[in-house]
């Protein structure tokens, strides 16, 4: 039996509605990836569509769980990070960064802060600048249209988008560093929605689109970049990791509106965990 590939997530926890660790920890274990956590916030709910929710910062406790790691010589294959809320939090991550990066090791950045031509309610006009320094540290990121704009300092264009558009977004993407870039929320026509991609040791540029299902669903992009670094880590090139995240993404989106799901709820993935893990050729 190979060594079975470790990684730490480090992302907020949402105790109702399928988003951030809810979604990376199931999906990763059910892959064969032994996933650890740091949890940077707890919230009874998701933020989107919900009021009332608690909160509890757990910025303060990053650093001695980073220590005490360290103290144990752990190691990870891979450091994958979603939602970080404020500048503090991504200090700290960029030292979690620089204590855990190994010569072999996968440092996956989704750099959550935007959508649909806006930054999120909780962050400042400047945190883009701050969210692009972590990003330079990257291996792989994986924004979306709108924090690839911010990014970038662009305008943002709602699309549709000409083929030259997103491969040129990708080349400017990369020059921040990373060697692999994954854009999601691409779109030609009305029809079809996917990521594009970028390897920038083979230069290769690619493309993967499933129809488009109508309506906005919460928590998939937590979903595509979990399958996206499941894949990478059981093998499969850029490329194939970006099919295999936008079948899955859309196919749990396709079950959820199937089943008349509550969209605040999170999409239904784990009907979905069967199809990926054989799309993973892991049984």
């Amino acid at each position: 039996m190979t060594r079975q590939k470790r990684i730490v997530a480090i992302h907020d926890i949402s105790c109702f509605g399928r988003c951030s660790l809810t979604v990376a920890l199931p999906i990763l274990s059910a892959t064969g990836i032994e996933t650890s956590v740091i949890p940077t916030a707890v919230l009874s709910t998701h933020t989107g569509g919900f009021t009332g929710y608690t909160f509890r910062d757990l910025t303060h406790d990053i650093r001695p769980i980073s220590e005490h790691w360290r103290s144990l010589g752990l190691e990870f294959d891979s450091i994958y990070t979603g939602y970080l809320g404020s500048f503090e939090q991504l200090d700290i991550v960029s030292e979690f960064f620089d204590d855990f990066r190994t010569q072999n090791n996968i440092i996956l950045v989704d750099p959550v802060m935007a959508d649909n031509g806006k930054l999120y309610p909780s962050f400042s006009p400047d945190f883009p600048k701050g969210m692009l320094k972590l990003c330079q540290k990257a291996d792989i990121i994986v924004p979306n249209i709108t924090e690839a704009a911010f990014l970038l300092g662009r305008p943002y264009n709602p699309g549709p988008y000409t083929e030259k558009y997103i491969k040129d977004m990708l080349m400017e993407l990369s020059s921040i560093g990373p060697e692999r870039i994954v854009l999601t929320g691409v779109f030609f026509d009305d029809r079809h929605l996917g990521a594009a991609c970028l390897d920038k040791t083979t230069g290769k540029i690619s493309f993967a689109f499933e129809e488009k299902i109508e309506g906005y669903y919460h928590g998939t992009g937590d979903v595509f970049g979990s399958a996206l670094l499941a894949a990478l880590l059981n093998g499969f090139d850029l490329a194939d990791s970006t099919k295999v995240a936008v079948d899955f993404t859309v196919e749990s989106i396709r079950k959820t509106k199937a089943a008349g799901t509550d969209v605040r709820f999170g999409v239904n993935f784990e009907c979905t965990l069967p199809r990926l893990i054989k799309s993973l050729n892991l049984y």
